[in-house]
Parts: structure tokens; C-alpha cells; sequence
């Protein structure tokens, strides 16, 4: 059974309701107001690192962050997109180094009950070795994806623990004051064109990490 997901476009409403958005297109814009400008979006976090350590926002204070929520068990979705994200992030800091260093990728799992900080460490560590991942009480992760305007919830399957998480298929790039400034590309599993070609993703670094 594939991997169960929220499409971006279907949350667009619950963006709009949560901020002052002119334009929620994940594509490169011209710069200027970043598309996210003003939104709602983001929230303090206090979660556990891949090498349990405690994490909060001042651990990535001045930092640009590439955020995107899944969980590890997730059949081919999330590995794809997370693919997509950390080629397209790592052909950015190849062309740019000293920009590229200013990008803190972030992986927030939306089935805390499961990815345990070494799940998540397992599965972070097949995409970049710079990318951080966090989990956390069922109550933390709530919180986080509430500010980040993703919902999930459980799917059952044919046995306690072989359940899958529906979930928003979002990536976010805020910026070093952890405000937001756009959606980044990622695919729509129904569509024959890959929406997160990781060459979108590092022309929308390219216009918004400076």
C-alpha cells in the first residue's frame, strides 16, 4: 500500500485562514516579498534530536530552515520527497558554498509513537549527513505540526504496528529569524510532471538564502 499523504494544494484554505498570504506558489518568484510574507506560520519547537539531545529554536537561530514533516516508515512518499529536498539543497551548496552553509535541513516526524531518535537518526543518514531530525512526545509533535499548519493521523493496517500516517505533503523555507518565506517544490503523487525536481528546489534557494 502506498504511502498516505495530504496533498499542499488541498491545505491552501487552512493556509489562508492561518495568514495573510498573497501567493502560496512553491515555484521561484522574482525577489521581493517573499510568498509567505506575513503568514501565520512556524512555531517554537522543543524536541529531541536524532542523538537525543533536547533541540529548541535558539539551536538554529540565524540559520535558513528546509522543513519538511513525515515519519519513517513511510512506504515511498516520504523517502521520495526527502530525495527530492536534500539533492536539490545539496546541489545549492555545491554551486554556493558559503550560502549553502546558512541552510540547516530539518526532518520532523509526524509518528513519534515509532521514530524513536535512532529511527530517526537510520533514516535521516541515507539523505545528508548535515540534516537534522526530530521526534518527541505525542503532545510535542502536535504542536509543532499545528504551527507549521500540518495535519496527520493514523491509519490503520493489518496488524497494531503496521498502521501508515496520513499526512500535509509540505516543505517550508524559513528564514534565519525563523519566520516563513515560501513552500518548497515537492511532488504530487497523482501527476506525471515531478513537481520536487531538486533543480526547482535549488532555483527556489537560489532566490530566497542570501
Amino acid at each position: 500500500m502506498a504511502g498516505i499523504t495530504m496533498n499542499k494544494f488541498a491545505l491552501l484554505p487552512a493556509l489562508a485562514a492561518l495568514a495573510l498570504v498573497s501567493a502560496c506558489n512553491p515555484a521561484p518568484v522574482a525577489k521581493g516579498e517573499p510568498p509567505l510574507a506575513g503568514a501565520r506560520l512556524g512555531a517554537p519547537l522543543n524536541l529531541v534530536n536524532q542523538d537525543g539531545q533536547r533541540v529548541t529554536d535558539a539551536d538554529f537561530a540565524g540559520k535558513y530552515r528546509l522543513v519538511y514533516f513525515g515519519y519513517t516508515y513511510c512506504p515511498d512518499v516520504c523517502p521520495v520527497d526527502m530525495q527530492h529536498l536534500l539533492n536539490g539543497y545539496q546541489q545549492f551548496a555545491k554551486a554556493h558554498p558559503e550560502l549553502g552553509a546558512k541552510v540547516q535541513p530539518i526532518f520532523i516526524t509526524v509518528d513519534p509513537a515509532r521514530d524513536t531518535p535512532e529511527k530517526v537518526k537510520a533514516f535521516i543518514r541515507q539523505f545528508d549527513d548535515k540534516m537534522v531530525g526530530l521526534t518527541g512526545t505525542e503532545e510535542e509533535i502536535a504542536a509543532a505540526a499545528k504551527g507549521y499548519a500540518v495535519v496527520y493521523n493514523k491509519v490503520e493496517g493489518s496488524a497494531p504496528d503496521a498502521y501508515l500516517m496520513s499526512h500535509t505533503q509540505l516543505a517550508y523555507l524559513m528564514g534565519p529569524d525563523g519566520k516563513p518565506i515560501a513552500l518548497v517544490p515537492t511532488d504530487a503523487i497523482n501527476t506525471p510532471e515531478n513537481e520536487g525536481d531538486p533543480a526547482k528546489v535549488k532555483a527556489l534557494l537560489e532566490q530566497w538564502v542570501v
